[in-house]
């Protein structure tokens, strides 16, 4: 049984203990302690090369851990796949977007929703009442979504072209239809102007406020960062090199020092 730390009474809905991986003769991350607790926007931060996305990737079962344990609401994720995790309520975006871009903004959402399919494949195939019934559920749940996030009128609109701002909190709201206890986004903020990074930090704390989910979010907008994180966590060279507030991540001259190169 895992041993969770705590937070003022709150409990972690993420809790990673002495997680690694190595590839081959290279460790790529090594002895990470990392907790995300429940309702909270925590940060991933470090120098390009640090082992963010990695960690990302063991979360989510694209790697496999050479060592360490994840724990996911109370329970041990040894075993599980990338479909099951998802299933089990952590879901993603990516640094580069992968949306469905022939598929309009719509369906691109109903995917999410397609994670957990209430019918059979016979079912489907054999388009019984509770296939059409499923569907049209799907379908204002789907439409109710773009609603809450302001791209309902983008509902038609093929996924390619909408401006980039939008494609990025269209892939928001796939991961949201997926019903997440845990949202982990990848540099949400690439490629983004001023005023579009403004409003995605506005976004994210809706997101948890709404969804009552917890974030935990890689970005190298240090602005973003410091303006809506309540803890970070800082990667060099796959190990954590420090913890704690925005305030105390600012001042620590190990971090200062990873950062600038002194």
């Amino acid at each position: 049984m895992a041993e969770f730390h705590t937070d003022s009474g709150k409990t972690p809905v993420l809790d990673v203990q002495e997680l690694g991986i190595d590839f081959g003769g290279l460790t790529a991350v090594n002895d990470l302690n990392l907790q995300v607790y429940e309702g909270e926007i925590a940060g991933l931060i470090g120098p390009n090369g640090a082992g963010k996305t990695t960690v990302f990737n063991l979360l989510t079962k694209v790697y496999k851990p050479t060592r360490g344990k994840i724990y996911f609401d109370g329970k041990d994720t040894a075993g599980k796949n990338v479909v099951s995790i998802n299933k089990a309520g952590i879901a993603r975006t990516f640094q580069n977007i992968r949306l469905f871009g022939a598929l309009t903004v719509l369906d691109n959402v109903k995917t999410g929703f397609h994670n957990v399919i209430p019918y059979s494949p016979i079912t489907a195939m054999l388009r019984l009442p509770k296939y059409y019934a499923a569907e049209r559920e799907i379908d204002e749940k789907a439409r109710d979504l773009l609603k809450i996030l302001e791209l309902d009128r983008f509902a038609d609109v093929t996924a390619s072209n909408l401006p980039y701002g939008a494609q990025r909190r269209l892939e928001i709201a796939r991961a949201l239809a997926t019903n997440p206890k845990l949202l982990l986004l990848d540099e949400p903020a690439a490629g983004m102007n001023p005023q579009e990074t403004a409003e995605l930090m506005d976004m994210i704390r809706f997101v948890r406020d709404h969804f009552g989910i917890a974030i935990l979010l890689i970005e190298h907008d240090m602005k973003l960062v410091m303006g809506i994180c309540e803890r970070i966590t800082v990667l060099n060279y796959g190990m954590m090199l420090a913890q704690g507030t925005p305030e105390e991540i600012q001042s620590n001259p190990e971090v200062i020092k990873a950062y600038l190169g002194d």
